[in-house]
């Protein structure tokens, strides 16, 4: 079926997303194999070819599983710091907002720019990440990846001529997509895209063409790559009895995902003001990046072999320098915090969720061996605290405890660790408080001003008819209509309401309705006429003075009139609201 851009505009919701789904996903297919292929490349030619040096790499991506280096790894802090100049002249020369991770800006876009997105950021933020990350800075690809996609998504939507709310969700979708498939976790980034918005929120409206983009984009890249999971299958049974270590993992991650938030905050703070000129600073980083790798390798790049050989139990690959194995294991998230705050920190081009995997799995692997001297026949194996070690740190950094928690399990293929995953992941979510890696997410939708007008509430929602004085004004049953025309005109109003001997209320009485002989007023009165309640609010009263053409409301409590408000009051209490709240907003 041909749809053309008028016709797309005009399909019903899950039609029209089910079509930008694809397409979406389709470029997320190609952002994340250009990324891939990109680091891979200038990976070999200045770390393999240039240096001498081969890092590991999961099983997921072909490996090897080896380390190697030569007489030049000693020129290791020379090549980052290229990769960081690099970085440097591309985004500073084209694309300032492709500097740093790449996942806050786009967050920022959604909540802030109608999701906006240069087209110009896409080729400046796929070259600065290949070279930041292929020269062995310590940075991940998913910040590039979401940002590349989302930024052609958001493009996508204004060469089909779509409307702001389509970007928005078209840039959010992007996010979610790229980061799904170049990680080949298709279902934890579909739920990614709506929750890593927000720190305790999900927006709902993304998840069916986020579902549709990452599927397209994962079997696009995984018939390319492959399909089996970044970290292969981790198949060992279940061990109920660890749940209490899991909860004292997910204690440890829960600090470790303060100190790694607070780290980065500070060395961005640092590197913001430093009195030199942008394009030193990802130099600077790189340079600082390479020598905290010459003493640990495992920080180079975005470190997924070094977890995968924790999980597989290869730690005597990992450098030790005669020093025990516990105490390089306890280093390693450290320095990886370090290095990651110096190479995206300073501006350099990566991405910061491989980095937090890389800090939970070591920190779960240190932790995890401690527990394996203590008590090796209840933990024979670190595996499982490096899985979850993962997953509760960077769960509880980014707010996103569902979507990492399914993307790790896509990730390693540890379905049955779920129960420990969940345990872990709520307590370091819980201990981390409101600390957060992406510092432009806000707490729910209430708070994003995409949905300002959906969640503010009118100012005469806010009073209460009871909180406000009412007028005595009624007219007995009994009364002759020429009193009725009498207190009519003297209250000044149209009408009023009219009740019997125990002032239950019967209706009103319309000027207009009186007759100039004397009769009772009972034959005049208008029964069914709307009326509020003490409980009602201010907008409830006009509501009734507009439905009844009246200048006034009964209010009426258990069948009795209490008294009338009118729309005078109405805007008295309107202007005092007001005067109250600039007052507060004053101090």
């Amino acid at each position: 079926m041909r749809v053309g851009v008028g016709r797309l505009r005009d399909l019903p919701y899950f039609e029209r997303w089910f079509v930008l789904g694809i397409l979406i996903g389709l470029l997320a297919a190609a952002g994340s194999l250009s990324l891939y292929y990109g680091i891979r490349l200038v990976e070999d030619l200045l770390l393999k070819d240039l240096l001498g040096i081969t890092i590991p790499h999961p099983v997921g991506e072909g490996g090897p599983l080896r380390f190697s280096f030569g007489a030049k790894f000693i020129f290791l802090p020379l090549v980052v710091g290229l990769g960081g100049a690099v970085s440097a002249v591309l985004t500073y020369t084209f694309a300032p907002e492709a500097s740093g991770g790449g996942t806050d800006y786009s967050i920022t876009s959604y909540h802030r720019r109608n999701g906006r997105i240069r087209a110009r950021a896409v080729p400046v933020k796929l070259l600065a990440s290949i070279f930041t990350i292929g020269s062995g800075g310590s940075g991940g690809r998913e910040g590039p990846t979401s940002m590349l996609v989302s930024a052609m998504a958001s493009n996508l939507i204004n060469l089909l001529r779509l409307g702001s709310e389509d970007r928005r969700r078209a840039l959010a979708v992007g996010i979610g997509a790229g980061i799904g498939t170049i990680f080949k976790s298709p279902i934890g980034g579909a739920v990614l895209a709506g929750e890593l918005l927000y720190k305790r929120d999900i927006e709902p409206e993304v998840l069916f063409p986020a579902i549709v983009a990452s599927a397209v984009g994962y079997s696009i890249y995984g018939a390319i790559t492959g399909f089996q999971p970044i970290f292969g299958y981790y198949l060992a049974a279940f061990s109920p009895e660890r749940l209490p270590l899991y909860a004292l993992l997910g204690a440890t991650t829960g600090g470790m995902a303060i100190l790694y938030v607070r780290t980065m905050e500070f060395f961005t703070k640092r590197f913001r003001y430093l009195k030199t000129s942008n394009y030193f600073k990802p130099v600077i980083g790189g340079l600082a990046a390479g020598v905290a790798a010459l003493a640990f390798p495992e920080v180079m790049g975005n470190g997924y072999g070094w977890v995968q050989l924790m999980m597989n139990g290869g730690l005597n690959v990992i450098p030790s320098y005669g020093l025990p194995i516990l105490l390089i294991l306890a280093l390693i998230p450290f320095v990886k915090i370090l290095a990651t705050s110096m190479t995206v920190g300073s501006g350099g081009s990566g991405g910061d969720f491989a980095p937090g995997i890389v800090i939970g799995a070591s920190t779960g692997a240190a932790v995890g061996e401690l527990f394996h001297l203590l008590v090796p026949s209840l933990v024979p194996t670190i595996a499982p605290f490096v899985i979850i070690g993962m997953l509760s740190l960077f769960g509880a950094a980014a707010k996103a405890p569902l979507s990492v928690t399914l993307r790790v399990v896509e990730m390693t293929g540890g379905l049955q660790l779920l129960p420990g995953m969940m345990i872990a992941v709520a307590i370091a979510y819980l201990l981390s408080g409101r600390y957060t890696i992406y510092t432009s997410q806000v707490p729910t939708r209430r708070d994003s001003p995409v949905h300002a007008g959906e969640y503010n509430i009118p100012l005469l929602r806010t009073l209460k008819v009871g909180e406000l004085s009412l007028r005595e004004l009624k007219l007995n049953a009994q009364s002759s209509t020429e009193e009725a025309r009498k207190a009519i005109l003297q209250s000044g109003l149209f009408s009023l309401p009219v009740v019997d001997a125990s002032d239950t209320f019967l209706g009103s009485v319309f000027l207009t309705d009186l007759p100039n002989t004397a009769e009772p007023v009972v034959k005049f009165i208008r029964s069914g006429v709307s009326y509020i309640n003490p409980s009602s609010t201010a907008e409830d009263a006009m509501e009734v003075m507009v439905r009844s053409k009246s200048r006034w409301a009964a209010v009426v409590e258990r069948g009795k009139l209490k008294g009338v408000v009118t729309l005078d009051d109405l805007l008295s209490a309107y202007d005092a609201k007001l005067k109250e709240i600039a007052q507060d907003s004053g101090r």
